[in-house]
């Protein structure tokens, strides 16, 4: 894996690790989308097949493609952590020139059997590359580099299907040869996803000694329960799933909210899908520049909000527009109504997209990586279960009266409450929103040095401690969650107490004063570094009531005594003087605006310090050298 720096996730695609694997992965899924829309399009308008009706195409070739990650993401699953990926790729895209070879055949003859056959294989090549394509990432790019490439790889995703749908339609609609060049297309396109492939690099077994259980049941029940071992994790698979059901509702609805609702032709339901699909990819791209180069789940909630925000807005936003005859995309474009309606389209897929790259991000982190792939594919499985779910609801929503946009506001109003029910069962995802709140919008946060903070492993970071939230602050520079020793005083304030009891902060007294709970203080704290977790202390012991540096009592040589990990010293600068701080003669949350909002607060984090060089005196040393360094930002 290279550390190498690069300015954003753009120069990406400038490296080899990175770029053979996007480019592929786009020919892939643009290719899969050409080849089942220029389908449809024929079976609808071109051919008349007694036994599939033009309305029901759309939905047996989706039911085709989705069956077998059903069937067979368990073993695909198996496959990506037993054999190098690389390898696996490689194979996956000869696959797909040999189906792409049938299906050429199967357009030139006009045989629907052999293309919908074709469909199944398809979904199969797609069900083989998903798991690859997930647990390839976290095998090349580092923890700075997992967001932005993930932003990439699902912004690649949705271009490639919109260009796959666009040239798809426009190919097979070319008089007389359109299937012929949809079959020329499809084997071109095969062609160069397999040539591509070849410049993947080697991507090494995670687990060489794992024995196939070909059973795909099983090793489905299997697999779930693998997911499941990691609540966050498996919690998290669960909130990826859900948004699959919330975006499934949209896109399958496009066509008849176009015609129905909006009195648009066809071109006006391929406008809306630009819309939506130019969204979901900005919203990916964001991810990077909104989570400072790391996994930033605090992006989640937001998300959601936006989700739920713009599909209730789109509701109110599509009631009531006069009646009008078949508009084209100019004369829709012409009226002022139908731009909110886009708005709240892109604003919901870009939502969407800042909802879904830090969760498979968090997902790839925070598997194992000798069962990641299986992971993945269990992921696989539960979206596939939840978009069977999410078209059985909306049809059955449909059957009972309500009207498109009556089901849109249903799911925004769902999606709030499904939400919400995830982050009360993740805490952690409240709590980085909370962090990434303070640090965005009540203080201008920079960080300096955040290279030093741990990715895995155990390690002790100190700090000089300036406010009531310190902790939060911190918690929006950390990567990973870490636990606080917290003055237990603090737990009896109505809000903040609230918040670190919910951040699972460790109270601590000083020992002449409530010796059983200095002791418990670290013993939970040692427990911590023995799970291989980060844990935060405040070595002054207090909130400073002057805005000076304290001195340091012995608390870190007494975790160390037990855990011999890396101390990282750390500074907060700038911190004092504001709301949350002493700075009021000794009195903090006295004025509400003291600093305003956006105010600049800096954190400096040095380098790790070895366990035996750790002494009190020497940490105060460093956080003063820290916090006398240059303001940040100037």
């Amino acid at each position: 894996m290279s550390t190498a720096p690069h300015p954003n996730q753009f120069a990406l695609l400038s490296e080899r690790r990175f770029a053979p694997f996007f480019w592929t992965q786009f020919l892939g899924a643009g290719n899969d989308n050409l080849f089942k829309f220029a389908l449809t399009v024929m079976v609808t308008y071109q051919l008349q097949i007694a036994w599939l009706k033009p309305e029901l195409a759309g939905l047996v070739i989706g039911a085709l493609f989705i069956f077998p990650f059903l069937l067979f993401s368990a073993t695909s699953g198996q496959l990506a952590d037993k054999y190098d990926k690389a390898r696996l790729i490689r194979f996956v895209k000869s696959f797909e020139i040999a189906v792409m070879a049938l299906a050429a055949w199967g357009f030139v003859r006009q045989d629907v059997p052999i293309l919908l056959a074709c469909v199944f294989l398809m979904g199969l090549h797609s069900t083989l590359f998903g798991p690859v394509k997930f647990a390839y990432l976290p095998q090349h790019l580092d923890e700075r580099e997992l967001t932005g490439g993930n932003g990439m790889v699902e912004m690649g995703t949705f271009v490639s299907i919109l260009l796959g749908n666009v040239a798809g339609g426009l190919l097979i609609a070319i008089p007389g040869v359109g299937p012929h060049w949809v079959a020329a297309v499809c084997v071109a396109l095969a062609v160069a996803g397999r040539v591509l492939a070849h410049a993947v690099p080697a991507s090494p077994s995670t687990d060489p000694g794992l024995r196939i259980n070909w059973n795909p049941v099983s090793e489905t029940v299997r697999n779930l329960k693998l997911a499941h071992g990691n609540l966050v994790v498996f919690r998290s698979l669960l909130g990826i799933s859900w948004m699959w059901f919330f975006g499934a509702v949209f896109l399958s609805q496009f066509p008849s909210f176009a015609k129905e609702v909006l009195h648009g032709d066809e071109q006006v339901a391929s406008l809306l899908l630009v819309v939506f699909s130019v969204g979901i990819g900005v919203g990916s791209l964001l991810c990077e520049v909104l989570s400072r180069r790391h996994v930033e789940i605090g992006l989640v909630p937001l998300g959601a909000i936006g989700m739920s925000l713009f599909a209730v807005d789109l509701y109110f936003a599509s009631r009531g527009l006069p009646p009008a005859q078949s508009l084209g995309v100019a004369a829709f474009v012409a009226q002022p109504a139908h731009w909110r309606v886009m708005a709240d389209l892109a604003l919901l897929a870009l939502f969407a997209g800042l909802y879904s790259v830090p969760m498979y991000a968090l997902i790839q982190l925070r598997s194992t990586p000798s069962h990641r792939a299986r992971i993945i594919a269990a992921n696989n499985i539960l979206n596939a279960l939840f978009m069977i779910v999410s078209s059985v609801a909306v049809g059955l929503l449909l059957k009972a009266g309500a009207t498109i946009p009556q089901v849109f506001l249903i799911v925004g109003i769902a999606n709030a409450i499904v939400a919400g029910y995830i982050f009360l069962l993740l805490p952690e995802y409240l709590l980085r929103f909370v962090a990434f709140v303070v640090t965005r919008l009540i203080y201008r946060f920079k960080v300096r040095g955040d290279e030093h903070l741990p990715t895995e492993g155990a390690a002790i970071l100190v700090c000089n401690h300036v406010s009531f939230i310190d902790a939060v602050v911190l918690m929006g520079a950390s990567p990973r969650p870490a636990v606080f020793l917290m003055d237990h005083r603090i737990f009896n304030m109505p809000v903040l107490g609230a918040l670190f009891r919910l951040l699972k902060a460790i109270p601590i007294a000083p020992q002449r004063e409530a010796p059983d709970v200095y002791e418990r203080a670290f013993a939970r704290a040692a427990a911590a570094l023995d799970a291989g977790d980060i844990v935060c202390i405040f070595p002054e012991g207090a909130i400073t009531k002057n805005g000076e540096l304290g001195e340091f009592r012995a608390g870190v040589m007494k975790l160390l005594e037990r855990n011999a990990v890396p101390v990282i010293p750390m500074a907060l600068q700038n911190l004092w003087g504001s709301f949350f701080s002493r700075a009021e003669k000794g009195v903090a949350m006295v004025k509400p605006f003291r600093r305003g909002f956006w105010s600049r607060v800096g954190l400096v984090v040095g380098e790790p310090v070895a366990p035996a060089e750790v002494t009190p005196e020497g940490l105060r040393t460093r956080v003063s050298h820290l916090l006398a360094s240059p303001p940040y930002p100037q």
